[in-house]
């Protein structure tokens, strides 16, 4: 019985849901085809009917990329040119030109020499009038280093021959070097004995043609009068004896030298006693 119910229920009620399936879908039939008509009676004529679905798609307008405008530069400064300001170059105090004395030749023949004495070679010949200027002087201002205007070239020549213009005091003392040959030795095996004041120079001759040779020349710082001088004397033979008084503080000494016609050989040292 209970059975039996429980079926009935339920079939009454798939039926309800039945019928009211049935009844819900002509209205939705008819609301489609209202909707339908509608839009058919709005349309245009001439346009061709639309569906419910269809839509139209906006039209999009592209714009074009932004250009990029480049910025304006900043304008540039000007270049300011600098016009330097006057300097005041300070005069410059010419420097006076030492002035040489000058000299001329007042005899009728003299020699210039290659160094201040007459032991010295032959350099140059001299006449009365001959000018020049002098370049230096020996330390007694007795032989005077001249360049004279005839030579390329100056030379030693004695005081006491030339007239002077000028302080020749104001010229500094020199000492040249001494023309070298180069064609013969110095001499060798050279000794210095003393005898009280007296020194004795001896050396082993050297051999040289007869047109070559000029002797020998020592040079020799000496005491005499209890001052150191400077002397320059010329030996024909392998000795000679010099005058050196002991009473001086400083040591005497000297050199020896061969002679030729082209000039000195070099020198060799005296072993002074």
């Amino acid at each position: 019985m209970a059975r039996n119910l429980y079926w009935l229920v339920r079939l009454a009620i798939i039926t309800i849901f039945l019928l009211l399936g049935c009844n819900t879908q002509p209205e939705q039939t008819l609301q489609i085809e209202t909707q339908s008509s509608a839009t058919y009676s709005n349309s245009p004529i001439n346009q061709p009917a639309q569906s419910p679905t269809s839509r139209k798609s906006p039209t999009v307008t592209l714009s074009p990329p932004p250009t990029n405008t480049p910025s304006p530069k900043p304008t540039e400064s000007p270049t300011l040119s600098l016009t330097p300001v006057d300097t005041l170059t300070p005069s410059i105090t010419p420097t006076p030109t030492f002035d040489f004395p000058d000299i001329s030749v007042n005899v009728s023949n003299a020699h210039c020499r290659y160094g201040p004495g007459k032991a010295y070679l032959h350099a140059a010949d001299l006449y009365e009038g001959d000018h020049g200027q002098v370049w230096n002087r020996n330390y007694a201002s007795t032989w005077l280093w001249v360049r004279f205007d005839k030579l390329n070239y100056a030379c030693w020549v004695a005081a006491s021959l030339l007239d002077i213009e000028g302080d020749i005091s104001t010229i500094s003392t020199y000492f040249p070097t001494l023309p070298k040959s180069s064609l013969y030795t110095p001499p060798k095996k050279v000794i210095a004995t003393r005898s009280g004041d007296q020194v004795i120079v001896t050396w082993e001759e050297v051999w040289m043609t007869e047109d070559d040779f000029r002797g020998y020349l020592i040079e020799a710082k000496i005491c005499q009068n209890g001052y150191m001088i400077d002397v320059a004397v010329h030996a024909e033979k392998p000795s000679y004896t010099l005058l050196d008084e002991q009473n001086c503080e400083e040591q005497s000494k000297g050199r020896l030298y061969a002679v030729e016609k082209h000039g000195y050989t070099d020198s060799i040292p005296i072993p002074w006693p």
